[in-house]
């Protein structure tokens, strides 16, 4: 089940004529990524995540240079276009402010397995 609908996405970046079933499919994959890292988070953050999500995987395979790319090379006449990226191209990924967003991510802690027999 998806956390944000195609209207949800567009209010945040215009889709053009992006097919609303593809968006609807991307929503739903990032609701499963979404609840694999926190299933408890407040709706509102699973609706900006999946949409940040969807948005970003959108605009990297419809740019001219994907967002995300750290080199890029164009050339005329021989018609060569290449870029590479830090974080993959079209797929759906969630940055280090999205798993922040769902209260997840880069927390340092221990935890002592004999903590209960010692009653604690």
């Amino acid at each position: 089940m998806a956390y944000a609908t195609y209207e949800d996405v567009q209010k945040r970046k215009d889709m053009g004529g992006l097919n609303v079933d593809s968006v609807t499919a991307l929503l739903d994959d990032a609701a499963i990524i979404v609840d694999a890292y926190n299933k408890i988070a407040s709706d509102d953050a699973k609706k900006l995540v999946s949409c940040n999500m969807v948005i970003r995987a959108v605009e990297s395979s419809n740019e001219g240079v994907p967002i995300g790319t750290t080199q890029a090379t164009a050339t005329a006449l021989g018609y060569s276009q290449t870029w590479t990226n830090s974080n993959g191209s079209g797929e759906l990924y969630l940055t280090k402010l999205d798993k922040k967003i769902l209260g997840v991510g880069n927390k340092i802690g221990s935890s002592n397995p004999y903590q209960e027999l010692m009653g604690g």
